[in-house]
């Protein structure tokens, strides 16, 4: 099958995307049926560094990073990197038999600026791919990798790089924590019918390098936070997007909360991290996540400032975007960028809202 041909059924598959379908897939066709898929277990324990790999039995897994960045002068940027893994048959092929499709994301968002590019690659042909030891992830000469030499757990210590039109940006990232598991003990449910997937996250990390805009080279240092989650039926078929939040509070404390839409009641998720890394899941009822204002992104209405209370926690924060135009004009459109947030607390994070 030639390249062409892939990415033209990969396109097609990501339409399912598009809001005239979306109730009959969930986003992106992540509320499909999971056919002869692997689904996940609840009990079935994380290994690492095995989990750090790709899981081909599965058909959609993700490494996503987000980073919380400033300039020596204090001016704020954020930048994401994401390599994604989506199969189009269970189990691996050799050559270009492989059904393994892999897509690149990469973003760098200033005040007024939101950078953006996407790859598409083929499995089995060396064009993109992850292993295990020592890590890498790659796609094209994007590239997340482990330290050389670094000792500890593979994600320890890692250099992420991307490029596109008018950037690139290549930072260091050194985790000052332990991986968090998120749900439980890294199941992580995404509906009261009972869609799960493997979650667990890096969100520790502490970040120096330098970012590339319009040819200007600048240095930058903050935050990073990794996710990594594989599932075959993420979400129900009625469940249209998702609103999802990582928050780094000025305690040193984490919260990773998310709100999966559907008409017949939104479906609420959040991990309460301490600062030596504790996870802490908060039921549903204990976790309130409620928009706010809306700008007009791209001919839609999207709610970028969002009021987050968690009160047996003491939290009640108003989140506001860097930039209300953080939108990814990829493949499967979203919204994705860093935020700010004032009141009970003070901190920064990232907002992703998928399905409007």
């Amino acid at each position: 099958m030639s390249v062409r041909k892939v990415i033209a059924i990969v396109l097609a598959l990501l339409a399912a995307g598009d809001p005239g379908r979306a109730h009959a897939q969930g986003f992106a066709g992540l509320g499909s049926d999971a056919q002869n898929f692997s689904v996940p277990e609840r009990g079935r324990e994380l290994v690492f560094p095995l989990d750090h790999g790709p899981h081909d039995d599965f058909r959609i897994e993700w490494w996503y990073v987000t980073a919380n960045l400033q300039t020596a002068d204090g001016r704020p940027l954020g930048v994401q990197w994401t390599l994604f893994r989506s199969a189009l048959a269970p189990g691996e092929g050799r050559n270009w038999s492989n059904p393994q499709i892999w897509i690149g994301h990469a973003a760098v968002t200033t005040a007024d600026r939101h950078y953006v590019a996407e790859r598409l690659g083929r499995g089995g042909v060396g064009q993109a791919g992850v292993i295990i030891d020592p890590f890498e992830a790659w796609i094209d000469d994007w590239q997340m990798k482990a330290v050389s030499g670094a000792s500890g757990d593979q994600l320890d210590e890692i250099e992420l790089r991307a490029s596109g039109e008018n950037f690139d940006y290549e930072i260091m990232l050194d985790a000052q924590g332990p991986l968090v598991l998120q749900g439980d003990r890294g199941y992580s449910v995404k509906s009261a019918q009972g869609q799960a997937s493997y979650y667990y996250s890096q969100p520790f990390y502490e970040v120096h390098g330098t970012v590339t805009l319009d040819g200007s080279q600048i240095k930058v240092t903050g935050k990073a936070w990794l996710d990594r989650e594989w599932s075959s039926q993420p979400l129900a078929a009625s469940q249209v997007g998702w609103d999802w939040f990582s928050l780094h509070l000025a305690s040193g404390e984490k919260v990773m909360a998310f709100r999966l839409r559907d008409g017949a009641g939104d479906f609420i998720s959040a991990n309460w991290i301490s600062a030596d890394g504790k996870s802490t899941p908060l039921p549903s009822k204990d976790v309130i996540l409620e928009p706010l204002r809306e700008a007009h992104v791209e001919g839609k209405s999207i709610p970028v400032e969002w009021r987050v209370r968690i009160p047996d926690k003491g939290l009640d924060v108003r989140t506001k975007p860097l930039n209300d135009q953080a939108w990814m004009k990829t493949s499967t459109p979203y919204w994705e960028g860093p935020l700010s947030f004032q009141g009970t607390t003070a901190g920064v994070g990232y907002l992703e809202m998928t399905g409007y």
